[in-house]
């Protein structure tokens, strides 16, 4: 029997009842323990099914890496019995630690991937947790591993877990869909059995107001996104008195439907005239906001890149606004404020209050949270002689910047420590990261979403009184963007009170008990179906993301295996190969000649090759390409080639064509499945053919070792010693090449004697 190690509070205890009969999301405000309601519940599951496992999910490996943290503290269970599987282990680790281990924790796409492969099965998990499970819409990992979840376990129960759901019904709803969610447990600030725990949050509005030459520039800009929207109107494709009062959102949408009616094949003047004014409406408006949010320095790099988009490329949408005289007028004057040093009043502002925070906390922690990467490096640069301090940011490089997991735990580590005292952060500090409560938060700018808005504020008030700062400029979207969040924030714990009280008339899941039914009756079907009647596909591993691969997994009749294919996407007979293509990857690949060496390939080594494009889009309005050079091709394809070309809508009707031909090849016909691949013809291509089918090596490596060896004899010949003088290759790889050139081959005690026989 395992015991959790610490005492639970009252509301924990209330919430873990709920959880305990049935799927439950609970919303519960940051830093009020959501994991140890988790921690309750996997040492009940584990007491009661002493064979399962329990899983909890979260977004990032930092994230996952602190659920470890939390269950050996707070639990007696075996820390030999728990593992953390992220992307950073090989997928044959990850498989062995599966069957090991009895608590795991995991990023969802690397479990979503052994699911794929077959590398592990959900049907032992008594308990799937689901951290920031906001996330759990759209195409989202959390989604489909639910279902195959809700599909396979024999002993399901799902805890989804976050701090602020979203505002919308509807995303409320689809995440409750998505994860087969029977019951909601929600709290805030104020409810009775939480308030105890909770620290007064002091939250305050710094309102600034816009310089001179701020305003001015910021008129010229709206004279000229004015005038292009009058002129969309002219089309009749807005009305002219709307014109001022329209959201972003809405020139999106109207954008949307207008390239939806020329991928339908409407061209006229009026609809493409009109993408361009809008495209240049909405580099306008993203201008405005700069100016109006961050700096002059952020408003200059952005004019700096469309200047040279307009005199290197053919991005019409560029060109035109340097054509425009309010913009240009905009443009100068940018510069001449930019060239005289002027500053968005934000930043003296935000030098006065760390000096202030100074005065009264000298060892204070501060967060100051910010939209744009270009405002990180100004802020820093700004208050770096006032204060210790650091960026911290996403992944992906841009303008020099980006930090890797492994650097951003290094910060976030140095800052608990003390290292430094303040972090200036962009949206990948809201969450998803074991940050430290800090004594401040400083938003640079109000967000206009409720659950950026209380995950930012969620960074304080942990352990002690938390001081929140918001800046506003006024008169600007700061102010529409402060009440939106305000309102968004009230209308969801308004929507999840609604929800809970009348789950039973919305659209959610069955219950607890006869989902559990049908899972299990679908578990114990699908091994009982008889094995000659399931047809196998083998697909690329390269396509292990894509919906297809999700669409087959899900089909009960299909042996799903997944390999590295040398030629083609799917292999459903010893006769059929599939290349498969979206339809704007059929134009790339056309575009950059990929396409024609594919076919070649696909062509003389399969009986019966197979083109599947998929995609609603029309083909000849996607890229810039003459319609007789796509028809032209598409004959070439189907005369020159003879390679069939079956068009598809979506994931869901490529997989069943997949199916069917599968079927068709394999139970029908009697085809057997077999992998061809290209056959090396010269001695060099028999030599790199050789070396890289040694484990782990593949084509890119074997040219450096036969480089470096000369001849394969001498590479058989080599120490351990030799072959770690070669870049990429670590002491695991060179043992493995070592022992497979000097190990004694040894048949089996069965093989001799069927010898014998």
């Amino acid at each position: 029997m395992y015991n959790i190690t610490f005492k639970p509070r009252l509301y924990q205890e209330t919430i873990f009842h709920t959880c305990s009969q049935k799927n439950t999301l609970v919303v519960l405000p940051t830093g009020l323990g959501k994991t140890n309601i988790f921690v309750m519940l996997a040492v009940q599951r584990l007491n009661i099914y002493p064979n399962s496992k329990v899983v909890l999910l979260g977004p990032t490996k930092p994230l996952v890496d602190q659920y470890l943290k939390v269950f050996l503290s707070s639990t007696d269970i075996p820390e030999e019995e728990m593992t953390v599987l992220t992307g950073k282990i090989s997928p044959e680790n990850r498989e062995k630690l599966w069957e090991e281990k009895k608590v795991i924790f995991s990023t969802p796409q690397g479990l979503e991937n052994d699911i794929l492969t077959s590398r592990i099965s959900l049907s032992d998990v008594s308990l799937l947790g689901f951290d920031e499970a906001h996330r759990a819409v759209g195409d989202y990992s959390y989604v489909w591993i639910a279902k195959q979840y809700h599909e396979t376990s024999r002993f399901s129960r799902i805890i989804a877990m976050t701090a602020s759901p979203g505002s919308d019904l509807e995303k409320i709803q689809e995440i409750c869909n998505n994860l087969y969610i029977e019951a909601i447990e929600v709290r805030t600030d104020e409810d009775p059995d939480v308030k105890p725990y909770i620290k007064e949050k002091k939250i305050k509005w710094i309102y600034i107001d816009l310089p001179e030459n701020f305003e001015k520039a910021k008129t010229f800009l709206e004279k000229s996104y004015l005038s292009k929207l009058e002129k969309v109107s002219e089309f009749g494709l807005l009305e002219k008195g709307k014109i001022k009062d329209l959201r972003k959102k809405e020139l999106l949408g109207l954008q949307a439907d207008i390239r939806k009616e020329v991928s339908q094949g409407d061209k006229s003047f009026e609809n493409l005239q009109a993408l361009s004014l809008l495209a240049e409406a909405m580099k306008i408006e993203h201008a405005i906001e700069l100016l109006e949010t961050q700096d002059i320095s952020s408003v200059k790099t952005y004019f700096d890149k469309l200047y040279q988009e307009a005199l290197k490329t053919n991005t019409k949408a560029s060109k035109n606004l340097f054509k425009d005289p309010y913009f240009n007028s905009a443009h100068h004057l940018i510069e001449l404020m930019y060239e005289n040093g002027e500053k968005h009043p934000k930043l003296d502002k935000l030098k006065e209050l760390i000096q202030e925070i100074k005065g009264k906390e000298p060892e204070a922690k501060i967060i100051i949270f910010t939209q744009y990467r270009d405002s990180v490096s100004k802020i820093i640069e700004e208050i770096k002689d006032l204060i210790k301090v650091k960026s911290f940011v996403g992944q992906a490089k841009k303008n020099g910047l980006g930090l890797s997991q492994k650097e951003q735990k290094e910060i976030i580590e140095k800052f608990s420590q003390g290292e430094f005292q303040a972090l200036v952060a962009t949206s990948v500090a809201e969450e998803g990261l074991d940050l430290p409560s800090v004594d401040y938060v400083i938003f640079y700018e109000p967000v206009p979403s409720a659950i950026r808005f209380i995950q930012r504020k969620g960074r304080t008030g942990r352990h002690d009184i938390g001081h929140i700062y918001i800046f506003v400029a006024r008169k600007t979207r700061d102010e529409a963007y402060r009440w939106s969040a305000y309102h968004k924030e009230r209308r969801m714990y308004r929507t999840l009170k609604d929800i809970k009280k009348n789950l039973k008339k919305i659209s959610l899941n069955q219950s607890s008990e006869s989902k559990n039914n049908v899972s299990l009756k679908n578990f114990i079907d699908n091994n009982n179906k008889e094995v000659q009647k399931k047809v196998k596909i083998i697909a690329d591993y390269r396509e292990k993301a894509s919906p297809v691969i999700k669409a087959l997994f899900s089909n009960p009749d299909i042996e799903l295996e997944m390999t590295n294919l040398e030629i083609g996407d799917y292999v459903l007979s010893e006769d059929v190969c599939i290349e498969f293509k979206t339809k704007e990857d059929f134009l790339t690949s056309l575009i950059d000649n990929r396409l024609f060496t594919q076919v070649k390939n696909l062509t003389s080594k399969y009986k019966k090759p197979l083109l599947i494009v998929q995609g609603t889009e029309d083909l000849f309005s996607l890229r810039n390409i003459n319609e007789n050079s796509i028809r032209g091709l598409i004959v070439s394809l189907a005369i020159d080639y003879r390679l069939p070309i079956i068009f598809t809508k979506n994931p869901k009707d490529t997989a069943e064509y997949l199916f069917l031909i599968a079927k068709n090849e394999q139970l029908n016909l009697n085809k057997s499945i077999a992998l061809h691949t290209k056959k090396p013809r010269t001695i060099k291509e028999i030599q790199e053919y050789i070396v890289s089918s040694l484990p782990n090596i593949g084509s890119t490596l074997s040219k450096p070792i036969l480089t470096h060896f000369k001849t394969i004899r001498n590479l058989a010949n080599s120490n351990i010693d030799d072959l770690l003088k070669i870049e990429n290759i670590g002491p695991e790889k060179a043992k493995t090449i070592y022992d497979i050139f000097n190990s004694e081959y040894k048949t089996s005690k069965k093989e001799n004697e069927i010898k014998k026989e």
